[in-house]
């Protein structure tokens, strides 16, 4: 039973990756590259090659040639550090784009003249951005830039995301001698930002919690109200003022999304002149929160 429960996790998993993989293929295929709007990674420079020498070579054979030299240059200089997830989505996005693209033609089925630059910039970003979000939920990737980026981070003191930002950045800019226009560049950017939001809005959005901190007389009473109306755990810790020295108390509390307004409530209807701090917390792990994970 326990084999069959972690083959069917690992079936879902994949199938997931898969659906991810084809929105994100269908984005670039039915609005960008018709558009003639280039996106940031591999795509990217694989559309920029295929536009500016013309050469009838479907973007999914260039995007796999382009993977398949990374992944090459990455085992060398990295080692073993690709799992089946990186080889699998580098794979099939080429697959998905050659079934976009070459077999069922999804380019006809929007009029991106009537849509526009822009509007296909941001439906594009959009879907990009579900596409890799759920491939990123199940451990799946496209590869490409990325092993750029790692690469780089093991010979210079620099993260791996400011590395994809930059190579992205200048793969939207490169895009201008593809265009000739820089409204396409400027909606390739468009591109990158909405993607952007979208992946982390699809990782975290449902996941999205709120330390909050509250500095009053009454905390004790607001940490009992918390506790019975919203169901959250609260902390009082004790504190000093650094200049008056008067001890006190500081409550401490972590809430999911939905409950952030009704607690903001309860802390004005007890005390409206308490000092409130909120911010938004990275991850939040343990009871009644997400599961802790490596």
């Amino acid at each position: 039973m326990q084999i069959f429960k972690k083959s069917h996790q690992v079936v879902m998993s994949y199938v997931v990756i898969t659906i991810g993989l084809l929105t994100y293929t269908f984005a670039w295929s039915a609005l960008m590259l018709p558009a003639r709007i280039v996106g940031g990674g591999v795509s990217g420079m694989s559309s920029i090659i295929h536009y500016a020498l013309g050469i009838d070579i479907p973007i999914g054979v260039l995007n796999l040639v382009f993977n398949a030299v990374l992944v090459a240059i990455g085992f060398k200089v990295l080692g073993s550090k690709f799992g089946a997830n990186t080889i699998y989505g580098i794979v099939m996005s080429s697959v998905c784009f050659i079934l976009w693209q070459q077999v069922l033609h999804v380019e006809t089925l929007f009029n991106v003249e009537e849509f526009g630059g822009f509007m296909c910039a941001i439906i594009g970003g959009a879907l990009c951005g579900v596409g890799i979000g759920l491939s990123f939920i199940m451990g799946g990737n496209t590869g490409g830039t990325d092993i750029i980026a790692l690469i780089v981070s093991k010979y210079h003191n620099v993260s791996p995301g400011r590395v994809i930002l930059v190579i992205d950045v200048v793969i939207v800019g490169m895009s201008y001698f593809v265009s000739h226009t820089i409204n396409n560049v400027v909606f390739g950017y468009v591109v990158m930002m909405v993607m952007t939001y979208v992946i982390d809005l699809v990782l975290d959005g449902n996941k999205q919690s709120y330390q909050i901190m509250v500095f009053s007389q009454r905390n004790d009473e607001i940490g009992r109200a918390v506790t019975t109306e919203v169901g959250r755990g609260a902390t009082l810790l004790d504190g000093e003022g650094c200049y008056s020295h008067t001890p006190g108390k500081v409550l401490i509390m972590l809430v999911h999304r939905t409950d952030k307004a009704h607690v903001m409530q309860i802390i004005h209807r007890i005390d409206d002149t308490a000092f409130v701090s909120v911010s938004k917390a990275q991850g939040v792990y343990g009871k009644n929160f997400e599961k802790l994970k490596l």
